[in-house]
């Protein structure tokens, strides 16, 4: 039998799965064939899988570095349910836990270690891992590494030099949010050989997007919230002592609503964030200290009360919603003063002068989202490189939004990037345009072109806005690894002939009106419309938040809502037929396979 035709077969009794998520096959194919590997694929796609599994194929011991002891916590006790050997060194064991794990390794025990970054740099820990036959290690969000991620982590850095002092150990990263210059990066740094490349795409299309315009702060929080009850869901808000007095506005509403933030007592936090984990139905109202690593498929929302940093902080902190490919909701609140308080806290930030010049671009890009004429799909794809049709349930696409023909803006702008040498950025043109004789514009005798004021009909807010516009139709490119120069894309070149019409936005912090209110649906509804099925669902949900106390695991770690959602359709009466169901392992089968068919029958000899 092929090393890939083990891997499948692996996929079915281990992990329950019939076949592999769209890309996950290849991956694992090009793991299993020796190759480095860097793999960009959208959150929910099952990336910690295309390294688990090989991992179960070959001898040997694989190290798995993640960033956060909460997502090496569920993970190792996932596997462990699934049967197989793993285990984790972290500073939340204590000491006798790592002295057993460090044995275990020693012993050739463990087939997969999930060490946090710190821990790996130390020299104890390496050397026993050098004595050890590691054969892969594997980096999970693979984006700390670089300075133009989202998440920066030094620590990250140094993983080169852990790889080369392994002896140039095969060598795989993973991660959701990575656009090219966060690529290019991640090369350099981490691998010695150049690996096999895999990007598959960032579109996550459960997920409805929607902005609006702060109106009316906690009602519109609230509004949301409760159109959602009974579904878990994280609320983000910009500030510790936000989060504390938005989670007590929630519970007054009768939401189950808890906090989290960094400056919680440590025990505090990881109390509230066992409760999201382990029950239905809670709303975390959370800074962005809760996230990474928080792999709940079963979050339904995700809505931040303030603006997210940038747009790839956005992109990461929604994708924490629908990580089952169940339909989810996001909203994201914005105003004036959301986008003056992060440029000031770019501006106030240690940051390098050129990794501020990035950050601030990033910052204009996701400006750029909540303003945008067209589908909020089409925009954000189209930052990552991607283009697709409008996915027609945005709140853009289902609510639309006041335009105006903005076609003569848009080629006075093109005008002023192209006669500039498409060197400039966004406040040079605007000077351009409105006529202001800057010191840069006299320098470079842009006051002398014909351009030179001929936008005065706006100011420079204006402008900068119509830039963003134009950004985020794909119209003008943004150099975000420079000095935030724009230049005008094949699409701005047939704008600037008359050939296509540009839509602009008329008032981009007016909210549009909703036409329908589209919460997510409820999973129970989804494995069928029938009340008795809802029962059902409802009451294996129990069965599954009462284990996951007992056991002190994240309710995911049991079983995921798919694999509920399929004992509902299926309704097994036998541990054969409970095999069939997706998610069920031999070794899920064995531990609960009795427990879930005996609430199956008690709720058939109870229906009418």
């Amino acid at each position: 039998m092929s090393d890939f035709a083990a891997a499948q077969r692996t996929l079915r009794t281990i992990f329950g799965f019939a076949a592999f998520r769209p890309g996950q096959g290849e991956i694992v194919a090009a793991i299993l064939d020796g190759r480095d590997v860097l793999a960009v694929m959208p959150t929910g796609s099952g990336k910690s899988l295309c390294y688990q599994l090989p991992s179960l194929i070959r001898d040997g011991l694989t190290i798995v570095v993640s960033p956060l002891i909460a997502l090496m916590r569920n993970q190792v006790a996932q596997l462990c349910s699934y049967g197989v050997a793993a285990a984790a060194l972290n500073s939340a064991n204590d000491a006798d836990e790592n002295r057993s794990v460090l044995a275990r390794i020693a012993r050739g025990e463990v087939r997969l270690v999930y060490v946090a970054p710190e821990r790996l740099m130390k020299s104890e820990t390496l050397d026993l891992l050098k004595r050890a036959k590691v054969t892969l290690l594997a980096v999970d969000e693979a984006h700390c590494i670089s300075q133009w991620g989202h998440d920066f982590r030094p620590e990250y850095a140094a993983l080169g030099k852990v790889q080369a002092e392994l002896g140039g150990v095969q060598t795989v990263a993973f991660t959701a949010t990575a656009d090219s210059a966060t690529r290019t990066d991640i090369l350099g740094r981490l691998f010695n050989r150049a690996p096999v490349v895999f990007v598959h795409g960032f579109d996550r299309p459960n997920l409805r997007l929607a902005m609006t315009a702060k109106i009316g702060g906690r009602k519109q929080v609230a509004d949301f919230v409760t159109a959602h009850r009974g579904q878990s869901g994280i609320v983000y808000c910009s500030s510790r002592r936000k989060t504390e007095a938005l989670a007590e506005f929630l519970r007054d509403s009768g939401v189950k609503a808890l906090a989290y933030h960094a400056g919680m007592e440590p025990a505090d936090r990881s109390r509230h964030q066992d409760v999201f984990l382990q029950e239905d139905g809670v709303v975390m109202v959370a800074t962005v200290a809760f996230g990474m690593g928080i792999d709940k498929p079963d979050v339904r929302f995700v809505l931040h009360a303030d603006m997210p940093a940038n747009i790839e902080s956005y992109y990461q902190e929604i994708g924490r919603a629908g990580r089952d490919g169940l339909p989810a909701d996001t909203l994201t609140l914005y105003g004036m003063g959301d986008i003056r308080l992060r440029r000031l806290q770019i501006d106030e930030s240690d940051s390098s002068d050129e990794q501020k010049r990035v950050d601030r671009q990033r910052l204009n890009a996701l400006v750029s989202l909540c303003e945008s004429p067209r589908c909020r799909r089409q925009t954000l794809l189209a930052y990552f490189g991607e283009t697709t049709q409008p996915c027609g349930h945005c709140d853009f696409c289902c609510d639309g939004a006041e335009v105006i023909d903005g076609t003569i803006a848009a080629q006075k702008a093109l005008s002023a990037i192209v006669r500039t040498g498409q060197r400039f950025g966004t406040e040079h043109l605007t000077n351009v345009l409105i006529g202001e004789n800057s010191e840069a514009v006299e320098k470079f005798g842009h006051d002398c072109l014909p351009t030179f004021g001929v936008g005065k009909e706006f100011g420079k807010q204006e402008w900068r806005s119509i830039f963003r516009q134009l950004h985020g139709a794909g119209i003008v490119a943004l150099d975000i690894t420079g000095h935030g120069t724009w230049s005008v894309t094949e699409a701005g070149r047939q704008v600037l002939k008359g050939a296509t019409k540009v839509p602009l936005r008329k008032d981009t912090l007016k909210p549009a009106a909703r036409k329908t209110a589209r919460a997510a649906a409820n999973a129970a509804a989804l494995a069928d419309g029938s009340a008795g099925d809802a029962l059902l669902f409802e009451a294996l949900r129990r069965r599954r938040s009462e284990l996951a106390k007992e056991q002190r695991v994240a309710a995911y770690v049991v079983f995921a809502d798919k694999t509920l959602i399929d004992m509902v359709r299926l309704k097994p009466r036998t541990a054969s037929e409970m095999s069939s169901v997706h998610g069920v392992g031999e070794a899920k089968l064995r531990q609960y396979g009795e427990t879930f068919l005996d609430t199956i029958r008690q709720h058939a000899a109870a229906a009418p």
